[in-house]
């Protein structure tokens, strides 16, 4: 296993991490299993978030008697002191420990990292967790390029969460300022939410980019964690075969494929766009139909659509978004 330092943490951590999100399909025990194969087989970096219903819970009881194998990072939405608190003290019963390695502000909109950094924001109860001891680091996770980029000009960020994969790489050049600025880089959605099936050549894709500090893919059996070490222990360049169909994938997903650059935006009737083909994400790709389904709006769902058609035109890849919706609202309304 290739080990890296995460940034200016200091912490060493396996190229391949592992996701949490998955295990909200199996049960404890079942998450206890797969936790001692990753440590048989060197993976150190675990990622969970508060958002992921019973995974924090599910890793807690998982990690009784090795907990101080692995580097636990988690997220919180929080905004206020007062709710990331709140967070960050859940979080810490539900892992069943006394200190989180990393904490990270889940995929805050520009305007909630304005309401998280201001007085008696989020901002000011994880520095004070990290004064306390019970948060060693701070990160933040994103989609949006424009959060991204701001986030390299905070000088409390140590770790940024962002999409990379063979089909997302509007993150590379800021991927490259984070290598500059001492920030460790973790890649999320490896797979494009489950829309590449050739997970090993996915993978492979990820780790020749030396930008890249750990690759977290979603893991719930032991053959996906045996696959995923075959793909990332594998370093040798990619063949013409690889590239071509590298380029195939592309081909077929670029014209029908929301990268969450997030220019569709704003919706003129308030839809989260990018945040709805995410949620259809998990429930066509993940499996989490149920998960999916809790977290669909009330307000600004996808048949709220008026197909006044601006989305499209402000749309870098040309998707066509007014379809793309009314396929939504049938898979979530019926």
């Amino acid at each position: 296993m290739e080990y890296r330092e995460l940034g200016k943490t200091g912490m060493r951590i396996s190229r391949l991490g592992f996701g949490g999100i998955p295990i909200q399909r199996i049960d404890a025990e079942g998450t206890k299993s797969l936790i001692r194969k990753l440590m048989e087989a060197g993976v150190n970096y675990i990622d969970t978030a508060r958002g992921y219903t019973v995974s924090e819970e599910y890793l807690g009881y998982a990690l009784e008697g090795v907990r101080d194998k692995f580097i636990l990072a988690t997220k919180g939405r929080g905004l206020t002191r007062e709710a990331m608190e709140a967070d960050v003290a859940t979080s810490l019963r539900n892992l069943r420990t006394d200190y989180i390695d990393l904490y990270q502000f889940h995929n805050p909109s520009m305007e909630n990292l304005e309401k998280i950094t201001a007085p008696g924001g989020a901002l000011e109860a994880l520095q004070a967790a990290k004064a306390a001891g019970t948060v060693r680091h701070i990160g933040l996770t994103a989609h949006s390029a424009e959060v991204f980029e701001k986030a390299l000009t905070l000088d409390w960020v140590e770790t940024v969460m962002f999409p990379y994969n063979i089909v997302e790489n509007q993150g590379a050049a800021l991927m490259e300022k984070c290598v500059e600025k001492g920030i460790g880089f973790i890649c999320m959605k490896p797979l494009a939410g489950g829309a590449i099936d050739d997970a090993t050549l996915a993978l492979r894709y990820i780790v020749q980019n030396p930008a890249v500090t750990v690759v977290i893919p979603g893991m719930a059996e032991p053959k996906e964690l045996e696959q995923n070490l075959a793909a990332v222990s594998n370093t040798a360049p990619l063949s013409d075969a690889e590239l071509a169909k590298i380029q195939a994938l592309r081909d077929s997903l670029g014209t029908q494929f929301c990268r969450r650059c997030n220019y569709c935006a704003p919706c003129t009737v308030g839809i989260q766009i990018p945040q709805l083909f995410v949620l259809e994400g998990y429930l066509t790709r993940y499996g989490l139909a149920d998960w999916a389904k809790g977290r669909y709006p009330t307000e600004g769902k996808a048949s709220d659509c008026v197909e006044c058609g601006a989305c499209e035109s402000r749309c870098p890849y040309h998707l066509p978004i007014r379809d793309m919706m009314k396929r939504v609202a049938r898979e979530f309304e019926g």
